[in-house]
C-alpha cells in the first residue's frame, strides 16, 4: 500500500474515522511511517493531487517544473512531455484536441518537424496546466450529467453534477480517434463519444441516474432503433446497463470538444424508428395528405418542420388520377396506393388464392408489387398476415430447436428412482425371447435387465418381485411410459402396496424418461457387437452386456456404476491374466488392520457418492445451458389455442396430409413443459410443449346448413 487518506465533514467525524482506521491497522499489524503521516490537516497531497475543502487541484510543485521546460527536440522528449501532462488531463478540457499536433509526431515513419503549430500546442498545454480549474468530488445524492461531443479527429466529454442549479465539474476526458474511427459518419462519431464517456466514467455512473447532453438530436431516437448498423447496435447494447437520459442541447451551449456538428433542433420529430422510412406519418392519414395536396394544394398543418421537408421531397413521386392515387417506384413503374381497409383483401388474393401459392413474406410482397399495388407498411402487413394464415401454420415439421427447456431429474440417494422400459421386439428371437425389460437407477446408472417372450404386466411384476425389491429395496418413484404393460391394475396395486409413486411420461415424448432411453441405446449397441453371426444368442449374451455396461465410465457421475455402488473397482479377468497388483498381493490376515481399512473404505464410499452427486449436478447444469441456448422460446397461455404435431403421421404417411391437428384450447400450463389441452368434445389430455406451437389465426367454425326461406306474400 502506497498511501491513503481519512476524511470527514467535521473534526469529530474525521477523528472517529481515524480511530477506526488506526484500530484496523493494529489488528492487521500494518506499520505506518510516522514521518510521512499528517493528521488533522485542511489540505494535503494525495496521489499527486492537492485535496482540500475546495475540491481537487493539481500539485503546483509539479506544474512549476513543467512550466519551465524547453520545447522538445526529439520524439522521446515529446513522449515524455505528453506523459507528464497527461497525468493531469482530467483538469484540461479538450486535451486530445489541443495535443493533436504533438501526438502526430509520435506516429511511425513520420518525420520529426516541430513547427509553429506544435509550438503553439506545447505552450497551450503549459498554460492550461498553470490555470487548471478546481474539480469537485462526486456527491452520490445527486444525478450525474455528461456533456459530450465529437470532431473530425477527437471525442471529448465532461462529467459533472448540477447542485443548486450550478454545474460542478468532476472530470474532463478526451481521446483522439484512429484512422478508421475518423472515417465514421457524424452519428457514429457522436455515439462513439457517448460510449467513450461511459467507459471512462464507468465507476461513477454504475447504479446512478445519468443525464447526457448532446447537440446531435438523432441520438435520442437511436437507442430505440432495432434495424441500424451492427456497430451502432453493439454500442447501444453496451449502454443498456446504465440508467441514462439523452437531452438535446444547442452546439454553442455544449462546449466540450470540437463543435463541427452543430445541429439546432427546435422540436424533435415524432418518428417511430421501428417502421420503414416512408411511414413517417400515421398510417390512417398518409394517403389523405398526399391526395389533398395534389388535388387542391392543401398542406397538412400538423406536420413538424422535418416532416414537412420530407413531405415536399416525396410528393414528386405521387400522381393523382381521379379517383385513385399512384406512386412511381424506384423501378419506374406506377402502382396504385392502397387504403388500409383494402389491404386484407389484396393479401388474401396474393397469398391464399389459387394463384397465391401460400408463399413466404418476400415472395408474397413481390406478387403484390407485381400486381401494381403499394402501401407504406407492405412488408410488415404481409408478414403479420402470413403469420395468421391457417394453412401456413399447418405446414412444416418440428426439430430439436422446438423442444422445451430441459428439466433434469437430480436425485441424492441411490435406488430411490428407477426408470423402466421395454426394448424390442428383436428379430430373430433368442430361446423364445423377443423383448428385454430394462430398469436403470437414476443416481448410480446401475442397470438391471431380463429377457422375456412377451411385453406384458407379468414380466414387469417378475422384475420387481425377483430383482428390484429383494436386492435394492423399495424405491420412492418409478418412471415409465404410458404403455398398457405399465398402466394396469395389477402393477398399480403392487406399487400402491409398497408405497411407490408411479410417474408416467407424456405421450410421444421419450425425453421424459431419457435416462432409460439412453441406457437402452447403449445396451443395444453392446449386444450388436458381441452377438454371433446368426444373431440368435442375444439373450445369452445379455449378462455380458450388463457387465460391460456396469463397468464402463459414466461422464455424469465421473466413475463407473460398479465403483459408485460398491466403493471399489470391479476386478476383471484381464487383471489375473496380466498379473495386476490386486492379483499378486498377499491376503491380509490381520483382523484389526483389515477392520480399520474396511471402515475407511465405507467412509470413502460416502465421499465418492457425494462427489458423484456434485459431478452429476454440474454436468446436468451445463447440458441444460447448452440445450436451452439453441432452442426457440415458446410461451403458452391459458385460454389461447395451439396446434398439435401428429406423431402418428410417420406411421401412416401421406404426401399431402398435414402433420398438425387442431387448434386445441389450452386449459392449463403445467410445470416442466407439459400442457393440458381440450379437444372438440371438451375432454382433457396432456402433451409436452415440444409437440405444440401457438395458433395465431382465427378458429375455423364447422360448416352450417343454410335453409332458404320464401318471400313473404304481398298484401
Amino acid at each position: 500500500m502506497d498511501d491513503f487518506s481519512v476524511y470527514g465533514s467535521s473534526f469529530v467525524s474525521c477523528l472517529s474515522n481515524l480511530c477506526r482506521v488506526l484500530k484496523r491497522c493494529e489488528e492487521t499489524n500494518l506499520v505506518l511511517n510516522w514521518e510521512k503521516c499528517h493528521f488533522m490537516v485542511r489540505e494535503g497531497i494525495v496521489l499527486g493531487h492537492k485535496i482540500s475543502e475546495k475540491g481537487i487541484e493539481v500539485d503546483q510543485a509539479k506544474i512549476e517544473v513543467m512550466s519551465q521546460l524547453a520545447p522538445p527536440k526529439t520524439v522521446k522528449d515529446v513522449r515524455s512531455f505528453l506523459g507528464h501532462a497527461g497525468f493531469y488531463r482530467r483538469f484540461i478540457k479538450d486535451f486530445s484536441k489541443i495535443a493533436r499536433p504533438l501526438t502526430r509526431l509520435l506516429c511511425k515513419e513520420t518525420e520529426f518537424l516541430f513547427d509553429e503549430e506544435c509550438l503553439k500546442a506545447f505552450e497551450m498545454i503549459k498554460t492550461a496546466l498553470v490555470t487548471a480549474p478546481i474539480v469537485q468530488a462526486p456527491n452520490w445524492d445527486y444525478p450525474f450529467e455528461i456533456m459530450c461531443d465529437a470532431s473530425d479527429y477527437a471525442v471529448g466529454a465532461v462529467l459533472g453534477q448540477r447542485i443548486d442549479k450550478k454545474l460542478h465539474v468532476i472530470y474532463y476526458a478526451s481521446r483522439t480517434m484512429d484512422d478508421a474511427q475518423g472515417r465514421y459518419a457524424t452519428t457514429e462519431k457522436e455515439l462513439l463519444a457517448v460510449v467513450f464517456a461511459f467507459e471512462k466514467f464507468r465507476s461513477y455512473l454504475v447504479g446512478s441516474k445519468v443525464i447526457v447532453y448532446t447537440d446531435h438530436a438523432a441520438l435520442r431516437h437511436l437507442l430505440a432503433k432495432k434495424d441500424t448498423k451492427p456497430r451502432l447496435l453493439r454500442w447501444i447494447l453496451l449502454l443498456q446497463e446504465f440508467d441514462l437520459e439523452i437531452l438535446d442541447k444547442k452546439g454553442v451551449e455544449n462546449g466540450v470538444a470540437d463543435h463541427l456538428s452543430r445541429m439546432r433542433v427546435n422540436e424533435p420529430a415524432p418518428i417511430d424508428d421501428t417502421l420503414p422510412e416512408e411511414q413517417l406519418l400515421l398510417v390512417e392519414v398518409w394517403e389523405k395528405h398526399y391526395a389533398n395536396y395534389l388535388v387542391c394544394g392543401e398542406v397538412p398543418a400538423d406536420l413538424s418542420p422535418y416532416q414537412k421537408k420530407k413531405f415536399f421531397r416525396d410528393i414528386s413521386h405521387y400522381f393523382w388520377d381521379e379517383p385513385y392515387l399512384f406512386k412511381r417506384g424506384s423501378d419506374g413503374l406506377f402502382r396504385r396506393c392502397i387504403a388500409q381497409e383494402e389491404v386484407e383483401g389484396i393479401l388474401e388474393h396474393c397469398h391464399g388464392s389459387s394463384y397465391g401459392g401460400h408463399f413466404a413474406t418476400f415472395k408474397t410482397a413481390s406478387k403484390v408489387l407485381q400486381a401494381g399495388f403499394w402501401w407504406p407498411s407492405l412488408f410488415k402487413d404481409t408478414h403479420d398476415f402470413i403469420a395468421r394464415c391457417d394453412r401456413c401454420q399447418r405446414e412444416g415439421s418440428i426439430s430439436k430447436r422446438n423442444e422445451m427447456p430441459q428439466n433434469p431429474i437430480l436425485e441424492v440417494e441411490v435406488f430411490d428412482v428407477w426408470g423402466i422400459d421395454f426394448m424390442g421386439p428383436f428379430e430373430p428371437p433368442s430361446h423364445g425371447n423377443r423383448y428385454i425389460l430394462v430398469a436403470v437407477d437414476y443416481v448410480s446408472k446401475w442397470v438391471e435387465a431380463i429377457a422375456s417372450p412377451t411385453n406384458d404386466a407379468k414380466v414387469v411384476l417378475k422384475l420387481f418381485k425377483s430383482i428390484i425389491f429383494p436386492r435394492y429395496g423399495v424405491p420412492r418413484v418409478v418412471i415409465s411410459d404410458g404403455g398398457s404393460h405399465f398402466i394396469n391394475k395389477v402393477f398399480e396395486n403392487l406399487l400402491k402396496k409398497y408405497g411407490v409413486k408411479h410417474k408416467v411420461a407424456t405421450p410421444y415424448h421419450p425425453q421424459t424418461s431419457g435416462q432409460v432411453e439412453v441406457s437402452n441405446k447403449q445396451i443395444k449397441g453392446i449386444l450388436r457387437t458381441i452377438v454371433g453371426v446368426t444373431k440368435k444368442d442375444w439373450a445369452v449374451k445379455l449378462d455380458d452386456a450388463l457387465w460391460a455396461y456396469r463397468t464402463a465410465y459414466k461422464t455424469p457421475i465421473g466413475r463407473t456404476p460398479f465403483s459408485l455402488l460398491y466403493g471399489k473397482s470391479c476386478h476383471l479377468p484381464v487383471e489375473i491374466e496380466y498379473r495386476a497388483l490386486w492379483a499378486i498381493k498377499l491376503l491380509n490376515f490381520d483382523i484389526r488392520s483389515a477392520q480399520e481399512k474396511r471402515g475407511f473404505d465405507l467412509h470413502e464410499l460416502e465421499e465418492i457418492r457425494l462427489d458423484a452427486y456434485e459431478s452429476s449436478k454440474i454436468y446436468k447444469e451445463r447440458t441444460k445451458a447448452f440445450h436451452d441456448k439453441k432452442i426457440v422460446p415458446k410461451v403458452f397461455k391459458v385460454g389461447e389455442y395451439a396446434l398439435l404435431f401428429n406423431s402418428r403421421a410417420k406411421l401412416f404417411p401421406g404426401k399431402l396430409k398435414s402433420k398438425w391437428s387442431g387448434p386445441f384450447e389450452i386449459k392449463d400450463v403445467l410445470p416442466y413443459g407439459a400442457v393440458t389441452l381440450l379437444n372438440n368434445n371438451g375432454e382433457e389430455f396432456t402433451v409436452n410443449g415440444h409437440k405444440l406451437k401457438p395458433y395465431l389465426g382465427q378458429r375455423i367454425q364447422g360448416e352450417g346448413v343454410s335453409t332458404p326461406l320464401p318471400d313473404a306474400p304481398l298484401a
